[in-house]
């Protein structure tokens, strides 16, 4: 009587209980559940008329679109592995994925055709493009297919352990690599996500998130396994953002620190007028507890943070909200919220470890690497059994992010390993540092990145934008620092940018700001 875990299972259910209830929203089309998944079908015959079989890839580069949510259920029915691209790299990169996913389909959005077009004569076993929009000479017509293709797809039997997706990591340090997402592990976050972060068919989602990243933290699942409605955000502006939630009655969103800082910076006339009561899901990063007041005092949105990878489904900890907590002023509970918190039901087990694999004590100051095992670790990396090897020594998945626990069983990220920083024997949370200069009220966002010193081997330097119209002097922050923090922690130089460079999900890209020279060299 075992049936597969797979978040198909959520659409089954979905087509039977909210046919009629509305599903999509892209600008002016509108979906309701019964027709979204007629499309769906639709795109599965064609697909497989088009030779697509079991285990071929299917490689897509678009932005937040219905055709891109249709894509995370026609391709897996069908037992095909969807390879959801970051739309914001260039065409050298798209060659390197294409070829090393082994895509033989490659469906693209009306903004990427041309870059497609560039590489053709360098991805020669692909045996179709498609254009999702905008379709023109050598390409095919994604709504064409679609509204011809029969519905009567050939279903194949599909296993838990079978690949979902290939969900490629940024590559900050090497090539990406190929996250291999099994059914049961999407599943499992799904289930998981629900229980600790509620949706019913009441709920109205704005993607803000990039469905690329992560299968969308999978949302693109979780929200139809709700009946919730998917509210497509094409271009993630903060202006945008406060019009959809108004016009489209949004009740829920996830979002980057990035994008909450773009909230929390909003024009004060969206901010003024914007609806009260929305849920944010934020991860990626450790938002500050700065920004997690602003928006919760403000504009009245709760705001629950969650800490995982694209390697682990991706949730591995929520911050969940304990009754001893709403006794506490915003800004003591923002503090709070700014961990990254405890296992999820479902995730499986997390350990912080020392480097000879003890567990550190529960004291919220050793610092430790976080290891996971459970239903939510990925299959391995595609076509790269060292590297999956090394990551999964032991029998654990090694997240190289170092943290503490608190007493209360609160895991806290103090950094990634790499960016710990050790001065003059010293351990220097970045994350911490970075913490305290964004509570200064001039500064926007901030990046703390190690660099070589003559005399520490390497100290604290800051990189800081400041907020619009705002002034701060080097001198200034550096003495807002020391007064907050023991001296030794406090930058050493600042350099003042427009913007931080950032990967498509919007984490900070520490290696390229450990390349540009600080100011001060005192």
């Amino acid at each position: 009587m075992e049936t597969p875990l797979s978040p198909l299972e959520f659409a089954r259910r979905t087509r039977k209980l909210y046919a009629d209830r509305e599903a999509v929203v892209d600008g002016d089309l509108r979906l309701n559940y019964a027709e979204f998944f007629d499309r769906c079908d639709g795109w599965s015959s064609a697909l497989q008329a088009l030779g697509v079989r079991e285990g071929d890839r299917v490689a897509y580069i678009a932005p937040n679109t219905h055709a891109q949510l249709e894509s995370f259920y026609a391709v897996p029915q069908i037992g095909a592995v969807l390879v959801p691209l970051n739309y914001r790299l260039n065409a050298d990169d798209f060659v390197y994925l294409i070829k090393h996913s082994g895509a033989r389909i490659v469906c693209a959005h009306s903004d990427y055709l041309e870059a497609v077009d560039s590489i053709r004569s360098q991805i020669p076993n692909v045996s179709a493009l498609v254009a999702l929009e905008g379709a023109r000479s050598g390409w095919l017509d994604y709504e064409t297919l679609v509204a011809e293709a029969p519905r009567n797809f050939r279903q194949p039997t599909i296993f838990e352990t079978d690949l979902l997706t290939i969900n490629y990591t940024s590559g900050t340090t090497s090539r990406p690599k190929g996250v291999m997402i099994t059914h049961r592990n999407a599943y499992t976050n799904v289930v998981g996500t629900l229980l600790h972060h509620p949706m019913t068919s009441a709920d109205r989602y704005l993607w803000t998130l990039p469905m690329f990243h992560a299968n969308g933290w999978t949302f693109v699942w979780t929200v139809t396994a709700a009946g919730s409605a998917h509210i497509c955000l094409r271009k993630v502006e903060s202006t945008a953002v406060f019009q959809n939630i108004k016009q489209e009655s949004v009740s829920m969103l996830c979002a980057a620190p990035t994008v909450l800082i773009s909230i929390a910076h909003a024009p004060e006339e969206l901010r003024r007028e914007a609806r009260r009561g929305i849920r944010i899901l934020t991860a990626g990063a450790p938002p500050a507890a700065t920004t997690i007041e602003r928006i919760e005092g403000e504009l009245g949105w709760v705001i629950t943070q969650a800490y995982g990878l694209t390697e682990t489904s991706p949730f591995i900890t929520v911050c969940e909200s304990r009754p001893e907590h709403e006794g506490l002023s915003c800004a003591e509970r923002s503090v709070i919220k700014a961990c990254q918190g405890v296992e999820l039901l479902t995730s499986g087990e997390l350990r912080v470890v020392d480097e000879e694999g003890r567990d550190v004590p529960y004291d919220g100051k050793t610092i430790g690497e976080i290891i996971v095992r459970g239903n939510a670790v990925m299959k391995g990396y595609y076509q790269d059994p060292e590297a999956t090897a090394d990551a999964m020594r032991g029998g654990w998945f090694h997240t190289g992010d170092a943290a503490v626990i608190h007493p209360d069983g609160y895991t806290e990220i103090r950094d990634r390993i790499k960016d710990v920083i050790i001065s003059g024997g010293e351990n220097i949370s970045s994350v911490e540092v970075e913490g305290v200069l964004l509570r200064h009220p001039a500064v926007q966002e901030v990046a703390i990145v190690g660099l070589p010193h003559e005399r520490w081997g390497e100290a604290p330097h800051a990189f800081v934008v400041l907020k619009a119209g705002a002034t701060a002097t080097e001198a200034e922050l550096r003495d807002y620092a020391r007064d907050h923090l023991a001296h030794f922690k406090a930058p050493q130089g600042i350099r003042f940018l427009t913007e931080l460079p950032k990967t498509a999900t919007g984490k900070v890209q520490k290696y390229v700001l450990r390349g540009k020279p600080a100011i001060s060299k005192q």
